[in-house]
């Protein structure tokens, strides 16, 4: 399976405790409950935008509802309207930013990648829960929502 998910716990976690380093968030003891729920609420609250967004028309380089998206353009709206971070404009490039997670531990909010173009780190989407996941397919589909358990996505 060549998919490769991406939290940006560090990211979100640094965001939501308003300005922390990434070093020390990841010092922080897991049982600091008021960082985990500020990273839990950031986290949902991305998903829940992303969400707003199904049935925005496709646009190679789009980044804005209004003129269309692509998975990138998507993924970066998401990021810098509900946490005020500009994330790089390149699904690839995005794939550097925060730590790589296993796929059983996907929370909501979390950036999934595959590989559509024979090019790893070619498409990215927004993680839901249960297996799904919100992406700006390609031209002529609008933002949806699929299965990361259907085939195609599988190969990927």
């Amino acid at each position: 399976m060549h998919r490769r998910a991406l939290a940006l716990s560090c990211l979100v976690a640094a965001l939501a405790s308003a300005g922390a380093a990434c070093a020390q968030v990841q010092e922080t003891p897991a049982t600091d409950s008021g960082l985990l729920d500020r990273y839990v609420s950031a986290s949902q609250d991305a998903a829940e935008r992303a969400l707003s967004l199904i049935g925005v028309r496709y646009r190679r380089g789009g980044n804005s509802p209004e003129s269309g998206l692509d998975c990138s353009g998507l993924v970066r709206y998401v990021f810098q309207d509900t946490l005020g971070f500009e994330l790089p404009r390149r699904s690839r490039d995005i794939s550097r930013v925060g730590e790589p997670v296993d796929p059983a531990k996907l929370r909501p909010g979390d950036l999934v990648f595959f590989n559509t173009l024979r090019d790893a780190f070619s498409h990215v989407g927004v993680y839901l829960g249960d297996f799904r996941f919100l992406h700006a397919p390609s031209a002529g589909k609008p933002v949806r929502i699929d299965d990361m358990r259907e085939h195609y996505w599988v190969k990927r």
